[in-house]
């Protein structure tokens, strides 16, 4: 089965919903989501979004603060056109119907996070990503242009490697028609044409152990890139958020926004110290990387297996309005936050490498764009700066669109493309094969490239993530797909890259933390 639509969508977080929206005036959009269009990373978003609001701050304070938490790795041209045009982008979202929390005066209720100089982060309660898609999806549903594909997995971007062309990662002109996706309530594998094709399917939290990220992140977009041999960057800076609800054998794990700490709690040991300005001046402030390093060397120093966010003394009643779902979650495990510190662990949350994009977040390949966290675009650099995720998501699909609309015109449909063949194929053996591949493949990762590495570690897990690769390709060759082996795939090449690039980097900086390598300044 075939069809043909103008601009093919792979995700429904905010890149790409945003981006939907914005093409969608320009020809027929096609949305395909692995389960249903709310479920994404922006929905688990808590915090808020990062932006220059009033006078008294500014867009070299913002830009700065970038360049910091990300270790002056971050390219300072995409740091300065994120940060001014973030005032614009946010207007659209409010025109669009999000709410953002106001003080009484009107004013916008600004809050702080780990970083930041100033207070810049626009917010609604504790679940602003979930409201941001709120408005979103309205909006979405009554395009008449949209077409929305739910319960469908991306499993191949195509290129000229289906029409029987060999491309190596030396080729210049390769080109993407669209991509093949399952149809998951039969396993089907439809064929989508299209001109352009725009990549927004999130992170790869679910190659760890403890992750925020919600079941779908599996790395999907990045690793079909890869295989298309686009340019991945940057894999190896993996942002652990450092304050997720230890509740064991919860997953996703619950993030505890940084805005709770920006709204006065603070990290302390199970002696109840305040540990955090031994490691940094900045305290419970400080950016996530060093912020989760020091959790992490406290609990092998002690031998815990969580620290507390301690709320106790802040104005109880400030505090429930500020994170309601914070509060109601941590008295559903009979948590008062009001009278009880929160036991907090850290958890992988955010990826900030990924597929090689330019400013208008097209890749190497041509008609392929991407966005959102499966995008490199080089404003994080080492390190993610607090509520600069969302923001990046809607700047860049912006451009990504404003560049769409005027090439789409000019590009043909590929007619000669082939239908998914699966001839020969038999259905996987047993399911066990692949949630065991699963499970190895998440303690290689918690245990060697985590929060903290050694050559060594990194060396082991090259070695053991070789066997499982080649046991999960062999199994994949032969067997009738199912999201659950792409999903195990994509996940393998996933780590390979974030091992590669990890092994490749001879100093520590950011989220990189190699006790083998020297520091870079």
């Amino acid at each position: 089965m075939q069809k043909r639509v103008d601009f093919l969508v792979i995700g429904s977080g905010l890149a790409g919903l945003s981006y939907a929206l914005k093409v969608a005036n320009y020809g027929k959009v096609c949305i395909v989501t692995k389960t249903e269009l709310p479920e994404s990373n922006t929905r688990y978003a808590q915090g808020g979004i990062a932006a220059v609001t009033y006078k008294s701050d500014s867009y070299e304070k913002h830009i700065n603060d970038t360049l910091i938490a990300g270790g002056n790795m971050s390219k300072r041209e995409i740091v300065e056109m994120v940060v001014s045009d973030a005032p614009a982008r946010i207007k659209e979202l409010i025109e669009m119907g999000t709410n953002f929390d106001k003080k009484n005066n009107g004013e916008y209720d600004l809050a702080k996070e780990g970083g930041h100089s100033e207070n810049r982060i626009l917010h609604y309660k504790d679940i602003t990503g979930q409201e941001i898609g709120r408005s979103l999806i309205e909006q979405v549903k009554k395009h008449p242009n949209i077409l929305i594909k739910e319960h469908y997995f991306a499993v191949d971007i195509i290129t000229q490697h289906h029409l029987g062309e060999i491309i190596t990662r030396d080729t210049t002109d390769i080109e993407c028609y669209g991509a093949y996706v399952m149809d998951m309530k039969n396993n089907k594998i439809e064929t989508i044409i299209s001109k352009i094709t725009y990549i927004a399917t999130g992170g790869i939290g679910n190659i760890y152990n403890v992750t925020t990220n919600p079941n779908i992140a599996t790395g999907d977009g990045i690793a079909m890139a890869y295989r298309a041999k686009a340019v991945i960057e940057n894999m190896e800076f993996v942002q652990f958020h450092p304050t997720s609800l230890y509740n064991p054998g919860e997953r996703p794990s619950f993030l505890i926004t940084e805005a709770m700490r920006g709204f006065g709690a603070v990290i302390k040991n199970q002696n109840g110290e305040k540990f955090m300005k031994k490691y940094d001046k900045r305290g419970s402030l400080a950016p996530r990387d060093i912020v989760a390093r020091s959790i992490d060397t406290e609990m092998k120093i002690s031998g815990d297996e969580f620290v507390y966010l301690d709320a106790t003394g802040l104005n109880f009643t400030e505090l429930i309005n500020h994170f309601p779902n914070i509060y109601k979650k941590c008295l559903n495990l009979d948590i008062d936050i009001i009278k009880n510190p929160i036991p907090i662990v850290p958890a992988a949350h955010y990826l900030c490498g990924g597929i090689k994009v330019n400013k208008a977040g097209k890749t190497t390949i041509k008609h392929l764009y991407a966005g959102g966290e499966s995008a490199y675009t080089g404003l994080h650099g080492a390190n993610r700066l607090a509520s600069n995720s969302l923001l990046e998501a809607i700047v860049f699909a912006h451009n990504s669109a404003m560049e769409a609309k005027d090439l789409i015109k000019d590009i043909k449909f590929n007619t000669i493309i082939n239908n998914w063949d699966d001839y020969g194929l038999t259905l996987p053996e047993e399911m066990i094969l692949i949630t065991q591949e699963y499970k190895e493949l998440e303690q290689i990762m918690t245990n060697y490239v985590g929060i903290v590495r050694s050559n060594i570690r990194l060396k082991r897990a090259l070695k053991r993530l070789s066997i499982i690769h080649k046991e999960t390709e062999e199994l994949y060759n032969k067997s009738i797909l199912s999201p659950k082996i792409c999903e195990l795939r994509n996940s393998i090449n996933v780590a390979f890259l974030i091992i590669k690039m990890a092994k490749r980097r001879k100093k520590s900086i950011g989220l990189h933390y190699n006790v083998d390598l020297p520091t870079q300044n």
